[in-house]
């Protein structure tokens, strides 16, 4: 049995548990589809927290976004395959996505390349971040729209990507000057927005 093979059948084990789990089919759609919205409105509210620690930390695992998707990019012009639901007529697709190349998963990448830095500057503390990143690469096998392999070569590609950046980008002194220039800007700007408020009071 080839490596295509046994992602097919892994493929067709964890969807198929979908038709006989229905009840697990909306939790798995949520999660798929939405998750990614919980991950942007935490980024958004930890970012104007006064820990620069914090800040540091989203910097870090944003370029590690980045230089992830770069890696994918590049993985995906390597090897190329269409979603599973494009394949095989019996597949349990549960959301819709258009055809275009599976592989890697980006959603994978996105969850694995935050969940990990989180992870790493929490100093291991934060696993929940890394349960969830298994949860949504799960989700997107089980919802029908990636393969197996998709997922555990975008796990790679941003677990990869944030371990280099941690120790790479996190010790640079450029980081925490950007952040202090931001955080002038941003206290001038609160503090030019309070006088305007109690000027028309």
């Amino acid at each position: 049995m080839n490596i295509s093979e046994i992602n097919n059948d892994l493929f067709r084990i964890i969807n198929g548990l979908g038709k006989e789990f229905q009840y697990i089919n909306l939790p798995m759609i949520i999660v798929a589809k939405y998750t990614v919205f919980f991950l942007a409105i935490f980024v958004i509210l930890f970012w104007f927290t006064k820990n620069k620690e914090n800040k540091t930390m989203l910097v870090c695992a944003s370029v590690a976004f980045i230089l992830a998707e770069i890696i994918g990019k590049f993985t995906g012009l390597l090897h190329f395959n269409n979603q599973p639901f494009a394949v095989f007529a019996d597949t349990n697709q549960l959301i819709e996505k258009a055809i275009d190349n599976s592989f890697p998963s980006d959603h994978t990448i996105l969850f694995f390349s935050f969940c990990m830095s989180f992870w790493l500057f929490k100093k291991g503390k934060w696993i929940v971040w890394i349960l969830l990143a298994i949860l949504v690469g799960v989700s997107r096998i089980w919802v029908g729209v990636h393969y197996p392999l998709d997922v555990i070569v975008g796990a790679f590609i941003g677990i990869v990507s944030a371990i280099i950046i941690y120790f790479t980008v996190s010790k640079l002194t450029i980081i925490t000057t950007v952040i202090a220039i931001y955080e002038s800007i941003e206290k001038e700007i609160t503090s030019k927005f309070r006088k305007s408020l109690k000027s028309k009071v």
